[in-house]
């Protein structure tokens, strides 16, 4: 237990100063210049002249590792700004163990933003979170691509027992992508893909053409299996209805259940043939997770394809260029499965009131402003990315970005990252390892008894 419970501190306040302090005048874009939708921050400054002087403290997972935290701060500047409130921004690598710690003490931030679903869920059970209110349930669902998928993302039973909208998603990943190299595909003639039919078909092509398609590598030292969890999260999307995705994350429909079965089955096909993996199957267990997109840059290149989020562009060769050396395609649905429309596999940040206050309710009304997801959209190096409907696109710092939101906002479905809402357990255990012994050697029926067995047996 750490000391700072056991002597009732808030390990807020000892840390708040890891990030910092944002101030109005430190405003990165100057105001009425650019596509910014400069009315929005306006209409929202006049609606809150009586904040001068309050104060509103953030606990968050954004520390400057690329950039978040100075990006975070610049919004917050916009918001101080417009109101008058000073607002102190912390965060620690611990940030998720913090927020719990700081809860359990009765001095936790003002605002409490965390990527943990299941963890969210947690403290509004134990009645540390304020509802939003139905008012903010609604907006979520007239205002974001596929809204209604994005608002329930944020609704946890309360003490109540009474399911209530205690988080906003804010600041957007998308990990339904497949990288390519486009100077690849054109020596070889091929078409991005439109369809999973027309995936699988380019795959086979690939390897009449005597390449292989696929770079897949799943170590990621104590994590090792986790990247596979998405194959299955996105195959699932493509092939069954959200409902049951839902009931998957919850366990509802059980992990060996047929339909499982066959999601696992799919990733399978790919992960487990030799034809279809740089260095064969037996490498995607070996091969460390951003070591595996390099097959792509090498000449031959040693694959044509690379299943992963947006953050892998990361892990690309230093001198490699967006949108020459490599760029990304949506990971498309079936075409024989119109009714499941254009899912997205996505993950994010979702943002709570935990200590309320008028500051706070302001809060909550200015992440509904344009202004709010524009100004970290424009930022050079960012990696936000907005669902916002009514946000301008073209403040995007760069077309990957712009191209990424567009999958967002094209979405008929949205589901946040299955493992991640599962019990730790199983979503960062159990699960992993258990796609590991699936690519070793199991079959899935196997592999997906042994994690639904870890799940019964949680206690």
């Amino acid at each position: 237990m750490h000391k700072s419970l056991l002597a009732g501190v808030s390990a807020f306040a000892m840390l708040v100063g890891i990030v910092g302090v944002a101030h109005a005048q430190d405003l990165m874009f100057p105001k009425g210049e650019g596509a910014f939708s400069w009315d929005s921050l306006d209409q929202f400054a006049k609606a809150h002249t009586d904040l001068q002087g309050q104060s509103l403290t953030f606990w968050t997972p954004w520390r400057d590792n690329p950039g978040d935290a100075s990006q975070w701060a610049a919004v917050m500047a916009y918001f101080t700004d417009a109101t008058g409130v000073q607002v102190q921004l912390g965060s620690s690598p611990n940030y998720e163990e913090q927020a719990r710690i700081d809860i359990a003490a009765g001095s936790p931030a003002n605002i409490t933003i965390l990527p943990q679903v299941g963890l969210l869920a947690e403290f509004a059970r134990q009645g540390a979170l304020t509802d939003l209110g139905d008012e903010t349930k609604q907006w979520l669902t007239d205002n974001y691509a596929a809204g209604e998928s994005w608002a329930t993302l944020g609704q946890f039973e309360g003490q109540d027992g009474a399911t209530h909208q205690y988080a906003f998603p804010f600041k957007q990943e998308v990990k339904s992508l497949v990288w390519y190299s486009p100077d690849n595909f054109a020596e070889a003639g091929y078409e991005v893909p439109e369809t999973m039919e027309d995936l699988m078909a380019l795959q086979d092509q690939i390897i009449a053409d005597g390449g292989t398609p696929w770079c897949i590598g799943l170590e990621s030292g104590g994590a090792t299996g986790w990247p596979a969890t998405d194959w299955i999260e996105d195959i699932m999307l493509r092939t069954q209805s959200p409902e049951d995705y839902d009931a998957w994350v919850n366990n509802t429909l059980k992990f060996n259940d047929p339909k499982v079965i066959a999601a696992i089955d799919a990733f399978g096909a790919i992960a487990k043939d030799d034809a279809k993996v740089a260095g064969g199957s037996a490498a995607v267990t070996t091969t460390a997770f951003g070591d595996s997109p390099t097959g792509m840059f090498t000449v031959p290149p040693q694959c044509y394809l690379h299943h992963q989020a947006s953050f892998i562009a990361s892990f690309f060769p230093d001198d490699s260029e967006a949108g020459t050396d490599y760029d990304f395609f949506y990971f498309p649905p079936y075409a024989s499965k119109p009714e499941l429309g254009r899912p997205v596999l996505s993950s994010g940040t979702l943002v709570t009131v935990t200590k309320d206050s008028p500051a706070a309710q302001a809060f909550i009304d200015f992440i509904q402003t344009p202004i709010a997801h524009e100004i970290w959209m424009a930022q050079p190096n960012s990696s936000f990315l907005s669902a916002l409907e009514t946000a301008n696109t073209e403040t995007y710092s760069s077309d990957a970005l712009r191209q990424q939101g567009d999958i967002l906002l094209k979405a008929t479905t949205s589901r946040f990252d299955g493992s991640d809402m599962m019990p730790g357990a199983i979503g960062s255990g159990a699960f992993w390892t258990g796609m590991v012994d699936f690519v070793n050697g199991k079959t899935a029926q196997e592999a997906g008894d042994q994690i639904q067995a870890a799940w019964d047996n949680l206690k």
